[in-house]
């Protein structure tokens, strides 16, 4: 394993099957399959591994760019929460994928910002 970083919480390791060199992925030491299921003393430690080798992405490999990204649920692949960092260039063709079938989600912001916003309110009220 090409570990590049890692603290009591994370590990950082090369992709095997890199899009871009550099491409890291981050990993909880504790097991978890989705964002919410991180206590935060953990994704701090996933968000602070983040900015530091984007950082050191940037430096070493000039890109235009570095693709931070993180797939829950069924398409969580490794069946364990990862965080892709992926530097990125203007002529590498990595394209953000377009919804397969119209969903006309942009016709509802306000709606959906209001039902974001409430179920907000619920939870506050729960903690």
């Amino acid at each position: 394993m090409n570990i590049v970083y890692e603290n009591e919480l994370i590990t950082c390791v090369l992709d095997i099957d890199p899009f871009n060199e550099g491409h890291t992925l981050i990993l909880p030491k504790k097991h978890c399959l989705d964002l919410d299921e991180m206590d935060a003393d953990t994704s701090h430690a996933v968000m602070d591994a983040a900015r530091i080798l984007t950082g050191t992405l940037k430096l070493l490999f000039r890109p235009d760019g570095v693709r931070v990204c993180q797939d829950g649920g069924i398409f969580n692949d490794l069946t364990h929460y990862h965080m892709h960092l992926i530097p990125r260039y203007a002529e590498d063709h990595f394209v953000w994928g377009e919804p397969a079938r119209p969903h006309d989600a942009a016709q509802r912001l306000s709606r959906t910002k209001e039902k974001i916003a409430n179920a907000l309110s619920v939870g506050k009220r729960r903690e």
